[in-house]
């Protein structure tokens, strides 16, 4: 018993874990041998990164030889054509100043927004540098940052921008020896003093003279954390530039965290937000200048701030000189126009559909008009579009089998909030058109092009607002990044803002059937030495939206006929002899103004309106201010180019459909024709047209004249969503209303067919005329004899198509005067009681203005002193007169004389004191004029 016992206690786990520690894969690891792995491991690992520390370290430059520099290359960029346009100059402006000289604030400032450690740490932040080879690992993204004060310097002052691994293995052993050759103050006065902070300024020095026009020394508080904001990002914080909005943020940033870390107190933030500054700017010659920021802040985004600064780099854009230029001209052409309707500003860009490439950009009215903010690029700057974004929105919509250009939409008020019907309720959103009126059943054709608004919120909701940004992105719209309910349905009408050159891509798409190209500024980029890091190629885009629908937009927005109810024939959405195809935007209270129109080569977008949001004067819309600016740039651009069609791409259908049911047509329904997609799926109507005889409610027959017909429609006429939808009985209210007073709805109707058309009941009517052939200027009597089984109403003459008498009692008979000669006819139309009707015709001759069938005059001179006439014809003459018209412009007649011949008459005598003459013959047949003879020569 008791040796059991103690074969137990030798074998109980506790025993067990004493001796062992771990168990795997059926061996077991004692506690001497895990001492040994974990030695091991940590040798290995020291040594693999002493050799990782060797290899870099060997090529890396000297810390003590900080002040050794390479020469700094200016960065050339140029036009397509080569010119030069701007050059980013690769000489410094530097100053260096010593520690003690620099504002404590700057200091500051800048530890606060770019290392809070700075003090603390040995030359790098653990955590910073957990996340970036994070991202650089597991995401293969290298633009996570990471980098202190320390690290930047060296970036910046020893090493390239490029985002490798690599090269933060190197700033990190570079930022660990510099950490122990140099102090702290001593790290922060050489980063100080040479970083960029853009405009080709580098350190604190130059940046205070260069922004503030002063000395670091004297740079206030908010002056120094505006210096210190634009470290970050010195391109793109330039107050130059076009995101000074957003370097004034990142200065409040800078404020906040100042009071944060207690180096500032919160009333002295309070007042150094509230304090306006004044950016100091020397008028440089830079052509094109909002094109060419734009382009630096892409390369520098994409190489660094350096390499675009000192790398020598030859960059050659896409911009078109010749275009540009007309883009200015039509800019300051229409400056007059903006100012006086209350705007500032106007911004164009226009973009290669096939190819993506920018041709022109205009930011603003002025680049160097500070008064204006004329160094904000409008081109790409977030603005609410206006009816712009309707093309999105329908574009989508058309993608269900139940859309196209020709389906009806009622434009009528209605209220788009659920559970609250009245319009009148101010919690409703019950939008309005531009003209504050209803147009009852439109077309989405018409709707679009006329750009009604009831009608765009409703399509809106039937795409889905997620859908349609979802096509506005894959479009190329870059904005619009939040989530859908904050934007709502009045997306439709440009609540979300987007910016011009994203526009103008996106409407690219439109031209080049469906098919997206990135838009690009840059063509090539080569290094000093002629090496092409990037160049431009043509490569096929990405399909963004079907052809079909591409070109059915194409149609719509080109469909001068549709837009004109509203913006008249003649707008200046149009281009002589041109196909193109135009749409505007205008937002709420006048404060932005859009034209953006394009044809298959080329598509332009026009922005107008006041850099800070005030509003323009009433009546600025797009179509007035912005689209005489766009017709005039696309014109001039396009003229002597060839003409270009939108190629109607293969499945689109020309269909038939009820005009306001949008289903297939019952007979006697109105219809509208229009272009569909191939996937259009047309639904069979239900509802019945009937023809009613309004003089005794009865169904018409065949035989009922239209003018006693009245059309009884009673198809189902529904919403345009449906009946399932929760928005369908708000939606189907005013459509209630609108179709029982235009003859839809459930009615009691007749069963029995009139008796007072049709054979049997018609009237007879026979006509006589006094005379078949009169002279004109005398009347001819007309007769009738008219008789009816429903008795006679009236009885109506006409000569030709023109009703010329009435007659209500027997005898029937009326005067009838033809105004011209020549052969007449006479009708006489009997109308019974039961508005049947009979009738009969007959014909008139009027001889006058000197014409007979048959029978001519002609007058000619015989010798100096004689003229004779030769009538020719079945006709004899009682007499032939002649009619002299004096200088004076008075008439001598006189009579001929008969010869004897047949038919031959002259005269003798002098013509000298006549410039014409001209003979009348009364004959058998009527009075005939000859041939006018001048005497004047």
């Amino acid at each position: 018993m008791d040796k059991k016992k103690s074969l137990v206690r030798l074998d109980h786990p506790d025993k067990r874990k004493k001796k062992n520690i771990l168990k795997k894969a059926g061996r077991i690891i004692t506690w001497k041998n895990a001492k040994k792995l974990i030695l091991y491991s940590f040798f290995g690992f020291f040594s693999f990164a002493l050799l990782l520390f060797a290899w870099f370290a060997k090529d890396l430059p000297s810390p003590n030889k900080i002040n050794s520099r390479l020469l700094s290359e200016s960065t050339k960029i140029l036009d397509r054509e080569g010119n030069l346009i701007y050059e980013v100059h690769g000489d410094k402006n530097r100053t260096v100043i010593p520690f003690n000289e620099m504002p404590q604030n700057i200091k500051n400032a800048t530890i606060a927004i770019e290392d809070r450690e700075f003090y603390k740490h040995r030359g790098f932040s653990i955590k910073g540098y957990g996340r970036a080879l994070y991202y650089d690992l597991i995401h293969k993204d290298m633009s996570q940052g990471g980098s202190g004060i320390t690290q930047q310097f060296v970036k910046n002052a020893l090493l390239t921008r490029e985002k490798k691994l690599s090269r933060k293995i190197k700033e990190l052993i570079l930022s660990i020896e510099i950490e122990l050759i140099y102090s702290k103050d001593d790290i922060l006065k050489m980063y100080l003093n040479e970083i960029p902070y853009g405009s080709n300024a580098y350190g604190i020095e130059a940046a205070a003279k260069t922004y503030f026009g002063k000395s670091a020394k004297d740079l206030s508080l908010p002056e120094c954390a505006t210096i210190a904001a634009m470290a970050k990002a010195p391109t793109y914080y330039s107050p130059f530039g076009s995101h000074k909005d957003k370097l004034l943020e990142r200065k409040d940033l800078v404020l906040n965290e100042m009071v944060k870390q207690e180096y500032i107190e919160e009333k002295e933030t309070k007042s150094a937000q509230n304090e306006k500054l004044t950016f100091t700017r020397k008028k440089e010659s830079i052509t094109y200048p909002h094109f060419v920021m734009y382009v630096k802040e892409k390369l520098v985004e994409k190489y660094g701030e350096k390499l675009v600064e000192e790398g020598g780099l030859k960059i050659t854009t896409t911009i078109d000189p010749q275009k540009q230029k007309i883009a200015e001209e039509a800019i300051a052409k229409g400056t007059t126009k903006v100012k006086k309707y209350g705007g500032s500003n106007a911004s164009l860009t226009s973009i290669d559909p096939k190819t993506g490439q920018i041709l022109t950009m205009v930011g603003s009215f002025d680049y160097f008009d500070d008064s204006i903010d004329g160094n904000v690029n409008i081109a790409i700057r977030d603005r609410q579009p206006g009816s712009s974004f309707k093309p999105f929105a329908y574009a989508t919509a058309w993608k269900k089998d139940k859309y196209g250009p020709g389906m009806p939409m009622f434009d009528l008020k209605t209220s788009f909030t659920i559970g609250i019907k009245d319009c009148k309720n101010k919690e409703t959103y019950c939008p309005e058109n531009y003209d504050e009126k209803e147009h009852g059943v439109q077309t989405m054709r018409a709707s679009l092009a006329q750009s009604l608004n009831i009608p765009a919120v409703k399509t809106l909701y039937i795409a889905g607002v997620k859908d349609t940004i979802n096509t506005a992105h894959d479009m190329g719209i870059t904005t619009l990044n939040q989530d859908p309910s904050h934007y709502g349905l009045s997306l439709v009408l440009g609540s979300g803002e987007v910016k011009l050159l994203d526009m103008a891509g996106a409407y690219g798409v439109f031209a080049n059937k469906g098919e997206k190209k990135d838009v690009t500024p840059i063509l090539k980029v080569e290094t000093s030495k002629g090496k092409v890091i990037e160049e431009y190629k043509d490569k096929k885009g990405k399909t963004a939206i079907d052809p079909q629908i591409a070109y059915l937009m194409s149609s719509v927005l080109s469909d001068n006929n549709a837009r004109t109810p509203i913006f008249g024939s003649n707008s200046p959405l149009t281009l002589k002899n041109r196909p193109v195809a135009a749409k505007t935007g205008t937002t709420q209270e006048w404060k932005d103004a859009w034209t953006i129109g394009y044809t298959p080569s080329l598509v332009a977008g026009v922005w107008v309106g006041n850099n800070d949001g005030k509003s323009m004067s009433k009546g600025a819309d797009g179509s007035f201010v912005a689209a005489g600016i766009w017709n005039d740039y696309m014109s001039k651009t396009l003229a002597g180019t060839t003409i270009e069609k939108f190629e109607k791409p293969p499945g689109i259908r020309t269909i038939t459909i009820d005009k306001v049911t949008g289903k297939k047509p019952m007979q006697g329904s109105e219809t509208v024709t229009d272009e569909f997609p191939s996937w259009y799926n047309m639904e069979k109507s239900q509802g019945k047209t009937y023809k009613i005889n309004r003089l005794d409610g009865k169904l018409a027959t065949e035989d009922c004249p239209n003018d006693v017909i009245k059309i009884i429609k009673t198809p189902q006429v529904q919403a345009e969503i449906p009946p399932g939808d929760k928005a369908y009985t708000q939606w189907m209210e005013p459509i209630s209303r609108w179709a029982r007073s235009h003859g839809y709805g459930t009615m009691v109707l007749p069963t029995e067919y009139t008796t007072l058309c049709g054979v049997g009941n018609q009237p007879s009517v026979s006509l006589s005329l006094s005379s078949n052939t009169i002279d004109l200027g005398d009347s001819v009597t007309a007769t009738a004899i008219a008789s009816a089984p429903l008795g006679v109403n009236k009885v109506l003459f006409y000569l030709d198509n023109d009703l010329v008498g009435t007659d209500s009692s027997s005898p029937y008979i009326v005067s009838i005067t033809p105004s011209s000669a020549g052969s007449h006819r006479i009708t006489a139309k009997v109308k019974d009681k039961g508005a049947n009707y009979g009738q009969d015709s007959n014909s008139v001759y009027v001889s006058g203005s000197g014409s007979i069938p048959g029978v001519t005059l002609n007058l000619s001179i015989v010798g100096s002193t004689s003229i004779k006439a030769i009538l020719s014809g079945e006709a004899t003459a009682s007499d032939v007169m002649l009619y002299f018209t004096k200088n004076n412009d008075s008439v001598v007649a006189d009579s001929m004389t008969p010869t004897g011949s047949d038919g031959e008459y002259v005269w003798s005598g002098s013509t000298s004191e006549y410039k014409s003459v001209y003979a009348k013959a009364s004959t058998n047949k009527g009075t005939i004029t000859s041939n006018t003879i001048d005497l004047s020569g």
